[in-house]
């Protein structure tokens, strides 16, 4: 069974309240889903309703849309490629967050826009950087694009980590972070924030299904102790990887992990926390399953901050 705490990662931010007010299904305020009382979830010491009064009872203005010159392609591999583009100060500093994430597209087919977490946000140069794993026929118009060329984008958005408060109260710890794959890319801001608050982070990275760990060289900005294993043996926890992590739990005292890759990975790290009897770590991951339209229509802003693995 897991905790869910219903929260909403846009409360007392310029795009709160969004459409869900104006439909009366926001997922906060009591008042705008028609009860006559104010009974808001998980207050955060902003008023909703009264956001929306004041805002002529209508939604803020969403997300904007930037058309982006893209000042460096790079490709990795046949399906994995780099792209780094330029984007508005503000932008640039509201994408430096984990758990943040674009939507990107060609500029001449807006129906192909997809979600993308972000690899770097560089609040100095102002340069976005994304790693893409080429998949379908959305990604794969996005290998059309070249240096020197406009790319379209909207943003920003916030919710491409499930447990966002476990990153954000962890300081002056030993923390633990398993990576896999692509996820080695929206790992990096988390490992950011894990750095900036004095923790010290022991990172399990897995390159597979790719030749090489692609982001070494941003590692290279925060002091990680990285450590090459394959985590996943037949869609399981490998045997090595369970033997690292219950040494690092134990030695270490960790008392946070955050899983970066598929979810397989995620549910068989809890189902072998729940096995060794680790109930009582802090957990967050990427988001893999609601990222969806963006600005709520989706019930995309429910998180899961607070993880119970006993019994998952």
């Amino acid at each position: 069974m897991m905790k869910e705490i219903v929260e909403c990662i846009d409360v007392g931010t310029e795009y709160c309240p969004c459409k869900l007010a104006e439909s009366g299904e926001c997922i906060i305020c009591s008042q705008l889903q028609g009860d006559c009382l104010c009974d808001c979830l998980n207050w955060k010491g902003v008023c909703i309703y009264h956001e929306f009064i004041s805002n002529g009872s209508k939604a803020k203005e969403g997300r904007k849309t930037y058309n982006c010159l893209v000042v460096k392609k790079e490709v990795l591999e046949e399906d994995v490629v780099v792209i780094k583009f330029e984007v508005p100060h503000k932008l640039a500093i509201d994408l430096v967050k984990p758990g943040s994430f674009i939507f990107i597209r060609t500029s001449e087919n807006i129906y192909y826009d997809v979600p993308i977490s972000i690899l770097e946000s560089d609040i100095n140069s102002n340069i976005v950087s994304i790693m893409i794993e080429i998949r379908g026929i959305k990604t794969k118009q996005l290998l059309t694009i070249g240096e020197g060329e406009e790319i379209t984008i909207r943003g920003p958005y916030w919710n491409g980590v499930f447990g966002i408060s476990n990153v954000n109260k962890q300081k002056d710890k030993n923390v633990l972070v398993l990576a896999r794959g692509i996820g080695m890319a929206p790992m990096m801001p988390v490992i950011r924030k894990l750095a900036l608050n004095n923790n010290k982070i022991t990172l399990l990275m897995d390159k597979e299904p790719y030749k090489d760990i692609y982001i070494k060289d941003y590692l290279e900005n925060y002091n990680v102790e990285l450590i090459e294993v394959s985590l996943l043996d037949k869609g399981k926890l490998s045997d090595e990887a369970k033997v690292i992590v219950k040494k690092l739990i134990d030695d270490k005292n960790i008392s946070y992990i955050h899983i970066a890759g598929a979810d397989i990975l995620t549910v068989t790290t809890i189902d072998y926390l729940n096995e060794i009897d680790k109930n009582k770590i802090d957990l967050s991951c990427c988001n893999n399953t609601k990222m969806c339209c963006g600005e709520g229509i989706c019930a995309l802003w429910t998180e899961v901050p607070q993880f119970n693995i006993k019994g998952q």
